[in-house]
């Protein structure tokens, strides 16, 4: 089964310069990247991720995000299925991060 992080220990974990940072992978579709996005972040949209995740890396935990966390947690078994032995969801995805971390995040 997948781990998940929630918000705040994301954003600590951000916050920490003594560990290693994890990669954020955005899998929401373009017009949600538009409206918020974390900071440092970077998409593949779900229904690409099968075609592009042999661009991801191997040697860095991954942080699937999405909208609440539905998607990410989903994108999250797929990678491990393919090989990927360091990832964790967003837990409530960017709706948690707004509601958490940043109350300055649009929500939608």
């Amino acid at each position: 089964m997948i781990r998940e992080i929630n918000a705040v220990e994301l954003a600590a974990w951000l916050a920490d310069s003594s560990r290693p940072q994890p990669y954020l992978l955005d899998v929401r579709e373009d017009w949600e990247l538009a409206l918020c996005r974390i900071p440092g972040s970077q998409q593949i949209a779900m229904h690409l991720i099968p075609l592009r995740h042999n661009e991801l890396p191997d040697d860095a935990p991954i942080v699937t995000i999405c909208h609440h966390g539905v998607r990410s947690f989903q994108v999250g078994l797929f990678l491990q299925n393919a090989g990927f032995e360091q990832v964790l969801s967003l837990r409530g995805g960017v709706e948690a991060w707004a509601n958490d971390v940043d109350p300055s995040m649009a929500h939608y």
